[in-house]
């Protein structure tokens, strides 16, 4: 979205008579006056003898006065100052807006609206006493019904405002599930929109709901999970049944491309669909949903992160995103259900578990050199003034490794020697990225490359020999 154009400043003498009349807005130099005639000339447009047109006038509603338009947006910016939104509080603009939801059909306007609330319920103050206005909860979540991007874009974001606040965020929580119909439109939503900034919207409402209530994330997952008895086979659009599962998979193919932060969101709600084990059954116990979570989630670690022309530096963007895929995939791959997905008829493992390799020791690799200390005396002591930085940065990074060494085992478990051959014979094993393994997987995961060194012996017996002079604990073993 287009940024809505700032108020512009009072002229000197515009200023003057402002500062002399006391018609300043806190400590601003907005006019109480003008902000006063705006709001009222939006009560004007919901009143009774307004709403009651025919309709041969119901186009005209659709449309708002470039005039209104731009005053109101003037408001809509000037609501970001902590003054003017406790005045719009003070003035029960909220009120107001509320009757222009209710009754306007006028697309802008109700975005418009939306959005001076969006600002509004930034300041703690304000977002409680939003949130404790049950009729105002009512009708901010009915926007989520809208037909209008832009209106379902602002209404999204006033909703993540409002349930990131730990003051009020179970009143919104309670609310939601006391309206099925949400999951219905935020489904629809994932599913069929291309606006990737609604996505991205809606997917971090959406993450923070289930990051907040386990419960309601549960019944999501039931949402959609059993198909009734007397549904016909082809569903019209009104009678389809949304599971959420390939709508969060078709909303993350969508931003994947232009919003990385968002693909981030999505991966993160499939990763908290896996802590529970409905919600890994919502993604595997259906094949076409369990081959398609699968496939995109290894193209995205395949082919498009932490690539080999890549710097390691990179992972510092994209580790929390892959620790989201990784942890899903090893869960996918834990499961009973990837027989159906993973294998092929006659019993043996697919190769893709070779490229999967092949990316989780790249990974690896790249963690150890994004935690490796500054050598320069001088850069030792710029890093340490960041010292919390850095404890965040490898906090996440310690998350990624011990992800990926758990995956790495358990694929490593289900090498044959055909598997490892076609590894060595392709480049995605060889000597320095099995002691990345080794270095990565001892001694926690030490049965596993034991195993996985008495199959080498029987492939190349040169390389297994280097890597035990290399990891003289493992000699003794073999």
């Amino acid at each position: 979205m287009d940024r809505n154009p700032s108020p512009p400043p009072p002229s000197r003498d515009e200023d003057e008579e402002v500062v002399a009349g006391g018609d300043c807005i806190g400590s601003t130099v907005y006019s109480k006056h003008w902000l006063f005639g705006v709001l009222s000339g939006l009560i004007q447009i919901v009143s009774p003898e307004n709403t009651k047109s025919s309709s041969d006038d119901e186009e005209q509603q659709m449309e708002l006065d470039e005039e209104m338009e731009n005053e109101i947006c003037r408001v809509w910016d000037m609501s970001m100052d902590e003054d003017v939104a406790l005045f719009l509080q003070e003035f029960n603009a909220p009120d107001i807006f509320m009757g222009v939801l209710a009754k306007s059909k006028c697309p802008r306007l109700r975005e418009i609206c939306v959005g001076i609330l969006g600002n509004m319920a930034c300041f703690q103050e304000i977002c409680v006493s939003i949130s404790s206005d049950k009729n105002l909860g009512q009708v901010l979540l009915h926007c989520l019904y809208d037909s209008d991007p832009p209106t379902l874009l602002e209404t999204s974001r006033l909703l993540l405002t409002c349930i990131s606040q730990t003051e009020v965020a179970n009143v919104w929580v309670e609310r939601i599930r006391e309206h099925p119909a949400i999951y219905d439109s935020i489904c629809f939503i994932m599913s069929s929109s291309t606006n990737v900034d609604l996505l991205v919207k809606v997917g971090e409402v959406v993450d923070k709901l289930f990051d907040l209530d386990e419960k309601l994330m549960l019944e999501w997952i039931g949402n959609g999970a059993v198909q009734p008895l007397d549904q016909p086979q082809e569903e019209s659009e009104e009678q389809q049944v949304f599971r959420i599962v390939p709508c969060v998979l078709e909303a993350a193919k969508q931003v994947r491309s232009e919003n990385l932060e968002g693909l981030d969101v999505y991966m993160h709600i499939l990763q908290l669909l896996t802590t529970v084990d409905d919600g890994i059954q919502a993604i595997v116990q259906c094949p076409d949903t369990g081959k398609d979570t699968w496939n995109l989630l290894c193209d995205l670690v395949c082919h498009e992160f932490c690539q080999p022309d890549d710097p390691p530096i990179i992972l510092q963007e994209q580790k929390t995103v892959l620790a989201s895929i990784f942890s899903v995939l090893s869960a996918i791959y834990g499961s009973q259900a990837e027989q159906e997905y993973l294998k092929i008829e006659n019993g043996k493992y697919h190769f893709i578990d070779l490229p999967l390799i092949d990316s989780l020791i790249r990974v690896l690799q790249n963690v150890e050199q994004c935690q490796k200390k500054p050598e320069n005396s001088a850069e030792s002591n710029a890093e340490e003034t960041k010292k919390s930085d850095l404890t965040q940065h490898d906090f996440h990074l310690k998350i990624l490794k011990d992800i990926s060494c758990e995956f790495l085992s358990n694929i490593f478990q289900v090498l044959t020697k055909d598997m490892v051959a076609k590894g060595l014979k392709e480049g995605l094993l060889n000597k320095q990225k099995c002691c990345c393994a080794f270095q990565n997987l001892l001694p926690f995961y030490s049965p596993v490359v034991e195993d996985f060194l008495k199959i080498l012996h029987e492939v190349d017996k040169t390389l297994a020999g280097n890597l035990e002079e290399s990891f003289p604990s493992l000699k003794v073993q073999t």
